[in-house]
């Protein structure tokens, strides 16, 4: 069974990889740093700081990498039973999160919740809308420009097919995007420049096959998104999971959680690769630099 789900992925992906509509990615990405955090879900940056979280946990780094400060108990204040959180995003030092209640590949109880980007503290949370189609939240990312937090999925199933969106000021449901040719899996999102970046674990760890980043540009009526390959992650130390990602505008800089050591499973660690007796969080940082016209990298 492990051999066929194998074979399955690798043609699921070429399918998708051949089915994109270009192949122009947006920049190019030269390797600069990697930074070992202690979350591994989710990274955002803003004002010179870093914000990780963990499946169950927020951090904030300063402009070195110095942890200053953790809230090890996020989930306190909450009315509904969630013990997970997916990618980040920061916004006026306000941390958004998409909380849920996560066990073996499944997830309910979702929630936006915005915290507070200095104590970690939960601050106030959206109503969720039930009838979106939305079954789990793997990654959230805000834009200001359109006062819009989008939402992915990362369940393999119609619902990671679309993007979600909730007003920022109001906290009301906003529609969904159907992302064409669709990315499965997927663990993050970012919006830069008027484009939305979805990072995708697309890969085979086990086989050295490495993950992907798509770029998604989102039509005038907000309907649909056609989806671009931005990047193959075969720079990376070691193939594992890919997660969150966020651009650095202040230091022209592209940031990407990956892990690495642990197997996974519907989600779930279940042990580790030779060699290893922990996962590994890091953050690789990227300088990023616009590509010219007809340039592919």
């Amino acid at each position: 069974m492990r051999r066929i789900h194998i074979i399955l992925l690798v043609l699921t992906a070429i399918v998708f990889l051949y089915g994109c509509s270009e192949k122009k990615s947006a920049y190019k990405y030269e390797l600069a740093d990697v930074h070992p955090v202690a979350g591994r879900q989710g990274i955002c940056t803003e004002g010179g700081n870093y914000w990780v979280s963990g499946s169950g946990t927020l951090e904030k780094y300063d402009n070195d990498w110095n942890l200053v400060a953790e809230n090890m108990d996020p989930f306190e204040g909450y009315s509904l039973e969630v013990n997970h959180i997916g990618d980040i995003d920061v916004y006026n030092n306000e941390l958004y999160l998409g909380v849920e209640y996560f066990m073996d590949g499944q997830g309910k109880n979702i929630q936006v919740a915005v915290y507070d980007g200095d104590t970690l503290k939960l601050k106030r949370v959206f109503p969720f809308r039930q009838d979106t189609g939305q079954l789990e939240c793997s990654g959230i990312a805000v834009d200001p420009d359109s006062r819009t937090v989008y939402m992915t999925s990362w369940i393999d199933d119609q619902s990671s097919e679309y993007l979600y969106m909730y007003d920022i000021d109001t906290g009301d449901y906003k529609g969904r995007v159907k992302m064409k040719t669709s990315p499965k899996w997927l663990q993050g999102v970012a919006c830069h420049n008027g484009s939305l970046y979805v990072t995708s674990d697309d890969g085979d760890a086990d086989q050295d096959a490495p993950d992907h980043m798509y770029r998604v540009d989102i039509s005038d009526n907000k309907e649909t998104g056609k989806v671009t390959l931005e990047k193959t992650f075969d720079d990376v130390i070691k193939q594992g999971e890919i997660e969150g990602l966020t651009f650095d505008d202040d230091h022209g800089q592209f940031l990407l959680l990956y892990n690495r050591g642990a197997r996974i499973a519907a989600g779930m660690p279940v042990g580790f690769y030779d060699g290893y007796s922990e996962e590994i969080h890091e953050v690789f940082v990227y300088d990023v630099t616009e590509n010219k016209i007809g340039e592919i990298k």
